[in-house]
């Protein structure tokens, strides 16, 4: 019965955030990327492709067990997620290139996600006669990303007046399930949880560290200006737990796999990293450099 809780219970709350970021959502969003392409561009491979590098260096300079560092590799897949959002107006950054970052990055995870575990899975793991349904996890993902994602642009679309009501609400409906369901994962799992926490603390806090100041100073780099870099650091160093935990367990076939706990972990280290940089980079000049 708890099994089924977790099982059904992360996937709907998923499913509930990803409305609420469509609900956030206009075709406006997607075509903001002709007019800020370097800016656009930066974000996405900082996400897509330094992000997963970076943690399979880290990775290698440690010596965690296979199942945990897997668990690290899906959760340095997944995309930032709706906090990322909130974070970029808390920290005074490019909000709109953070939706926008946002929202194709959680539709492009529907290919990405699938491929990247397709590629590194069998380098961690000794999966022997049991291969990943790597098709399966690619619609299964679809499923619970991009029509909620649709249902939520849709519904922007045509009931205006709601969505402006009810925005606030599905994104605290989705983090209060969220918290809930991962307090009884964590519960059934508790001695597995506290015994490897110490473990995966201290190396989810330097991937932590290393993916936002890897963003700053790249976006900094190229000339950006600080509130494009600040957005751009946020969305490479937060990744989407819940997105994490999803897909370990859907990849197991059993709520909160020992490969999920990376996830579970950085649920809560996350915000022990990104709440200081907030505040560096609310510090920070936001320089506004023109769109390239």
């Amino acid at each position: 019965m708890e099994s089924t809780f977790i099982s059904i219970g992360l996937p709907v709350s998923l499913a509930i955030i990803m409305f609420s970021l469509g609900l956030g959502l206009t075709i406006a969003d997607f075509t903001r990327i002709a007019a800020a392409p370097k800016a656009f561009v930066t974000g996405l491979v900082a996400q897509v492709v330094l992000l997963p590098i970076i943690a399979f260096g880290l990775l290698a300079l440690t010596d965690l067990p296979p199942h945990l560092a897997f668990g690290v590799m899906i959760l340095a897949f997944c995309p930032g997620g709706a906090t990322t959002n909130m974070l970029s107006r808390f920290a005074r950054a490019d909000v709109a290139l953070s939706v926008t970052l946002t929202a194709f990055v959680s539709l492009l995870s529907v290919i990405t996600v699938p491929l990247l575990i397709a590629a590194t899975s069998s380098y961690f793991l000794d999966l022997g006669e049991q291969a990943i349904d790597i098709t399966g996890l690619a619609i299964s993902l679809a499923v619970i990303t991009i029509v909620p994602v649709a249902l939520g642009m849709i519904t922007r679309r045509f009931a205006s007046a709601f969505t402006l009501r009810a925005e606030r609400y599905f994104f605290g409906a989705s983090t209060v399930i969220f918290v809930i369901v991962l307090a009884g994962a964590l519960a059934s799992n508790w001695a597995l949880f506290i015994a490897n926490v110490t473990i995966l603390g201290p190396i989810l806090i330097l991937f932590n560290v290393v993916l936002l100041a890897v963003g700053w100073y790249l976006a900094r780099g190229l000339k950006l200006g600080g509130a494009q870099a600040a957005t751009i650091a946020i969305e490479g160093g937060v990744q989407n737990s819940t997105l994490g935990i999803t897909v370990a367990s859907m990849i197991a076939g059993t709520a909160m796999p020992d490969y999920a706990l990376p996830s579970a972990v950085y649920g809560i280290t996350m915000y022990l990293v990104t709440l200081p940089a907030i505040f560096l980079l609310m510090r920070q000049p936001k320089l506004v450099a023109r769109p390239a």
